[in-house]
């Protein structure tokens, strides 16, 4: 099981960590609807403003003549993140398909149900799994792709998965194929720190959540409740850290193998590295890419910024 084998990876380590790409079963991912609608989470809110004001202006870029265009999502969640630049594309007649690709069957069930609602002529393509394994799947030689990595989920991987990331999806696309990837960047730091530590403690719930999976899925019987969640975030490097807290020496069991925690010992869960716009562009650069423009939402909190093969 997969799932258990890079749980027990992680909590072996010296430094415990483990993935946030867990975070997201059916629980989790109700819980990051909610985080979505926080107030202090301005990541999808700036996302949609430059899709509204910009949107024309992106597939104008992309477009030649009448052609139509695939577009492919990677991590496209439940389709909320790019369902107005989908209605966009198909007013403009230059969307023949859509193929979302997510890690979450569940979500991508809602998904799929979201934009078919949104936008009824439009094919459809759920593709589930890992889509550093899926991407490979996505090749297709007659028709030019826009692919999408909306929701500034690059800023999930370190520096270097980051390069290996864009190198392996360059080696999935065709000459003049674009990728429009949503990048969160620098501000005030007590602005990001509030999106990540909410008041109300959705985020900490989020978080803690996969502690209850993996009660749920391995039979662990974590008591919850001696952790905690601490985010914080380093304006220098432009990196958000989050950190799950033992509260207590204990001892979890994950079927006959024990993993011990000293207290305030943490496990590391997630980084979310945020950007300048030359920092977006010296890492383009050194893949190989071409920018080929930045938009930006009225308070330059976040770009989406569109590249192309050189």
């Amino acid at each position: 099981m997969k799932f258990k084998e890079d749980i027990l990876e992680g909590l072996q380590k010296v430094q415990k960590t483990l993935p946030s790409k867990y975070f997201y079963d059916e629980e989790g991912d109700r819980i990051f609807q909610e985080i979505m609608a926080m107030d202090s989470y301005y990541l999808p809110r700036s996302e949609r403003e430059i899709i509204s004001k910009s949107g024309a202006s992106i597939f104008k870029k992309i477009r030649s003549d009448q052609e139509k265009i695939d577009v492919v999502e990677l991590g496209a969640g439940d389709g909320s993140k790019t369902v107005e630049l989908l209605r966009l594309g198909a007013q403009l007649n230059c969307i023949e398909s859509y193929i979302p690709l997510d890690i979450s069957s569940h979500i991508l069930k809602v998904n799929k149900s979201t934009i078919e609602n949104a936008v009824p002529n439009l094919l459809v393509e759920p593709l589930v799994g890992d889509f550093f394994i899926t991407l490979a799947n996505i090749k297709t030689e007659e028709r030019k792709k826009l692919v999408l990595f909306m929701g500034s989920n690059i800023g999930n991987f370190s520096n270097e998965k980051a390069i290996s990331f864009l190198q392996l999806l360059k080696n999935s696309l065709q000459p003049n194929d674009y990728v429009l990837i949503a990048f969160d960047l620098k501000k005030n730091p007590k602005t990001i720190l509030k999106a990540y530590n909410d008041e109300e403690g959705i985020t900490k719930r989020f978080n803690l959540n996969i502690l209850h999976r993996m009660n749920r899925a391995l039979d662990c019987k974590i008591n919850v409740e001696n952790f905690d969640h601490f985010p914080t975030y380093d304006p220098i490097s432009g990196t958000m850290y989050s950190y799950l807290v033992s509260l207590k020496n204990q001892i979890i069991k994950i079927e006959d193998v024990e993993i011990h925690f000293n207290q305030n010992e943490v496990i590391h869960t997630e980084i979310s590295k945020k950007y300048s716009l030359s920092d977006v562009e010296q890492m383009m650069d050194e893949v190989g890419f071409e920018t080929v423009d930045h938009f930006m939402d009225d308070n330059d909190f976040y770009s989406l910024s569109l590249i192309k093969m050189r």
